[in-house]
């Protein structure tokens, strides 16, 4: 992830960091990750993301989406950290906070072994609270051995056209550590875009159909499918790193 030991505190992307520990006021704008903050340390985030949906209760000001985040209420929340990830925020937004003062810790992520050191990292180092044991939890569930590949899928992501995880995804790894071998794992890009005979083939063995980033539904997506087996799985299972790994694993492990 870039990060030198030797330069003391930094994030994920190795930029050095100086905010207060612990952190007492953080505006996240990652929706995972203001999920764990809530369950965490609830009264400590005083802003969040549009689409930071869990919990359902989250009462804190928004500040738009993960792409267009509003930079003035963001600053006027007077935050002692700003919680991102490369991914899912625009660098320029990150620089832009910077350049205005505004601290950010930057997270990336492409497995499940870099979610769990991330987030320890986070934890020891961004925020300086106490590591919860929802990350312990994840950390023992998620942490053994690859297991033998029990099933070949592909995981949707968009219909028309239709887009599937392809190579160095957090959701691709997920994947494979439940034994589900990612049919499109040696794709170029990290989400492909294919054609439906691509998807619908006698080699796979289960398409799962997430409800985010669009929204599958029983009426709006299997019925494509001829030739191979589908199941509609919470999105959030898929793609959210934090308590959701832990709901992931009791959910899916058996699958």
């Amino acid at each position: 992830m870039g990060v030198d030991p030797a330069r003391g505190r930094a994030d994920d992307l190795g930029a050095p960091y100086d905010g207060p520990r612990p952190a007492t006021r953080v505006v996240s704008l990652v929706p995972s990750i203001t999920e764990a903050l809530a369950a965490d340390r609830r009264e400590a985030l005083v802003g969040a993301t549009d689409w930071c949906t869990h919990p359902a209760d989250l009462d804190v000001p928004r500040v738009r989406g993960t792409k267009n985040p509003d930079l003035r209420a963001i600053r006027a929340l007077e935050p002692d950290l700003v919680v991102a990830n490369k991914e899912e925020n625009r660098e320029l937004d990150v620089r832009r906070l910077r350049d205005a003062g505004v601290r950010v810790w930057v997270t990336d992520i492409e497995s499940v072994p870099q979610a769990l050191d991330s987030l320890d990292r986070l934890y020891d180092e961004g925020l300086g609270w106490p590591r919860p044991e929802w990350l312990g939890r994840a950390r023992a569930l998620w942490g053994g051995p690859m297991p033998d590949v029990r099933r070949r899928v592909a995981a949707a992501i968009w219909r028309d056209p239709w887009m599937v995880v392809g190579a160095r995804t957090y959701t691709g790894d997920l994947l494979r550590r439940l034994g589900w071998e990612n049919a499109f794992a040696d794709s170029d890009a990290r989400y492909p875009q294919v054609e439906l005979a691509d998807v619908d083939r006698g080699d796979i063995d289960l398409v799962l159909l997430p409800d985010e980033p669009y929204e599958f539904t029983v009426d709006d997506g299997p019925e494509a499918f001829v030739r191979t087996s589908t199941r509609l799985v919470s999105g959030r299972l898929l793609t959210w790193y934090g308590p959701a790994m832990v709901e992931a694993w009791d959910s899916l492990a058996g699958g």
